[in-house]
């Protein structure tokens, strides 16, 4: 497996468009090797254009694509050594399990006992060991997804297994088996993979570091707890997690924070500015509480939604919405007047839709 690095690589499909314009901005990335990343982003963003730039079907308008720091950025796709996976599996149907995770070694001249132990290794691993002579066109769409995988991993030379949405075809009570078990898989044969989605859920659940895009940039890269807990603008909290994030304005004045003309603290003090000030904080951590205290603040409780074993409430806190999770054994508040608590070390604050860093 590879390291691969793209370096101030940027794209335009049409000739003459302003950089503003292109499908995916200069940016500068390194997908370390033997790592699980995901690109996870609304359609539109940019994250099947750098995937098809780092497999060679997309030249990019500028930069560099880098494997192991050999310059590849001219390379077609067969002879950069990597294995794709897209939205559709792409199998042999008219050859059985074994002849289609086979086929990439004895087209490599492999000698037959090699091949053997090599397929049968990787069928252990995909749980296919038991209908390796069965005709590929008879599997469901989650079995052949699995051998489009085992011929990348079949593979000692891949430099990277690339996965396009790979889940969008399978059916949704499949989805988490497939993923589980797509996630055992990489962790035991240890490739470098980027799994491109536009579900949170199956980034956050799949992938050793997250990359999120907005607009053809990369807005935010880490692991699914640094997202989670300090997501770096008010977009990245408001597409990771669910629901998303709470994002309350609040009112400035002699260098503290108010909600409602209540006394506000958040996690770090926020340089004393000009611009719009918001805080976050997830539902996951906002409490209904019934004694006052700080960051206490009276709110009227507005629905209450099933989550199944978890509930999700919105109470209004001087004229906004603001969602709490909790567990369905703990009940629903009695009455509409609750009393809503937001943790000091978990209320986050962003100025101008961007997190305000935290004084070193």
């Amino acid at each position: 497996m590879a390291q691969l690095d793209i370096v101030d690589v940027g794209h335009a499909y049409a000739p003459g468009v302003e950089e503003e314009r292109w499908a995916l901005k200069p940016l500068n990335l390194t997908f370390e090797s033997g790592t699980t990343y995901a690109l996870v982003g609304p359609s539109g963003c940019g994250k099947t254009t750098l995937l098809n730039i780092l497999s060679g079907l997309v030249r990019p308008s500028q930069g560099r694509v880098l494997f192991d720091g050999v310059d590849v950025t001219a390379l077609p796709t067969k002879a950069r050594n990597i294995a794709q996976v897209f939205q559709f599996p792409v199998i042999y149907k008219s050859m059985t399990v074994y002849e289609n995770l086979a086929f990439p070694l004895q087209c490599r001249r492999w000698d037959r006992a090699r091949i053997d132990a090599k397929v049968r290794q990787v069928a252990e691993a995909l749980d296919l060991h038991g209908r390796l002579r069965q005709p590929a066109r008879g599997l469901t769409a989650d079995d052949k997804q699995l051998i489009s995988l085992g011929r990348g991993l079949v593979r000692d030379d891949v430099a990277a297994v690339l996965m396009d949405e790979p889940l969008t075809v399978i059916d949704p009570q499949l989805k988490h088996l497939l993923r589980r078990k797509i996630r055992a898989i990489t962790e035991q044969f240890r490739p470098t993979v980027i799994y491109v989605t536009h579900d949170q859920y199956e980034a956050m659940s799949f992938a050793q570091e997250v990359l999120v895009m907005k607009d053809g940039r990369a807005v935010q890269q880490g692991t699914p707890e640094q997202l989670f807990e300090a997501p770096s603008s008010t977009y990245v909290g408001y597409f990771i997690g669910s629901p998303a994030m709470n994002f309350l304005t609040v009112d400035r004045g002699n260098g503290s924070l108010a909600l409602g003309g209540r006394a506000l603290s958040a996690a770090w003090d926020i340089p004393h500015s000009t611009t719009e000030v918001q805080v976050g904080v997830r539902p996951e951590y906002v409490k209904i509480v019934t004694d006052p205290g700080p960051n206490t603040f009276p709110g009227t409780l507005r629905s209450v939604t099933d989550h199944g074993a978890q509930r999700v409430l919105e109470v209004e806190v001087a004229g906004q919405l603001v969602r709490t999770k909790t567990p369905r054994e703990e009940g629903v508040p009695a009455g509409e007047e609750v009393l809503v608590h937001l943790p000091r070390a978990k209320v986050l604050p962003y100025a101008d839709g961007q997190l305000v860093l935290q004084p070193s």
